[in-house]
């Protein structure tokens, strides 16, 4: 189990299945809003901002 920031799983299906030629799956639940680190947060506000 891991937690990671949303904006950091977009695409992750994508490479999930490439790497296992589409036999892989997995899940996403909500757990609870927090700050997010530093580095993340810049590149999702420059993202936004284009």
């Amino acid at each position: 189990r891991a937690e990671v920031p949303l904006a950091e799983m977009f695409g992750y299906s994508t490479s999930l299945r490439s790497l296992t030629q589409g036999r892989a799956t997995y899940t996403m639940e909500f757990k609870h809003y927090s700050e997010a680190p530093r580095n993340v947060a810049e590149a999702v506000i420059s993202a936004k901002a284009k």
